[in-house]
């Protein structure tokens, strides 16, 4: 791949993540800290999709094994455009799991690009956790 394309691309997706980025701020602005992860994650894909970008919530996420597909109950908490991966959380600090379900999740999906968003936070961008899948 030509590296005028792989740059255009990755501008792309940081333009895209900028896009998530704000709408996460508008959300976090309008309902402050304190509410259940859901709570935000029906508000981020409301204001995702009133902009124009696709998302869903709650992608299944099977685990590749031995060349098989096994369910194992794990669910991206939002993908969107399928390209970035979008985990959610309302706790009280983001700790090292977090980051490494993320990390696992970007693995499993083959995605480059994910969000780490904690709401329950007063300061939104204190929350927020952006991590590279360097395959």
């Amino acid at each position: 791949m030509p590296s005028s394309q792989i740059n255009s691309e990755a501008q792309q997706i940081n333009d895209l993540s900028r896009k998530v980025l704000d709408a996460a701020m508008i959300v976090h602005t309008a309902l402050g800290p304190g509410l259940l992860e859901s709570a935000y994650e029906h508000c981020l894909l409301y204001e995702l999709r009133k902009h124009g970008i696709h998302a869903m919530t709650q992608v299944q996420l099977p685990i590749i094994y031995d060349n098989q597909h096994i369910d194992a109950g794990y669910r991206i908490d939002m993908l969107v455009e399928n390209r970035i991966i979008v985990e959610l959380k309302a706790v009280e600090r983001l700790l090292p799991i977090h980051e490494a379900q993320l990390l696992s999740y970007l693995k499993l999906a083959d995605k480059r690009l994910g969000l780490l968003i904690n709401f329950n936070i007063s300061q939104l961008r204190h929350g927020i956790k952006r991590m590279v899948n360097d395959f």
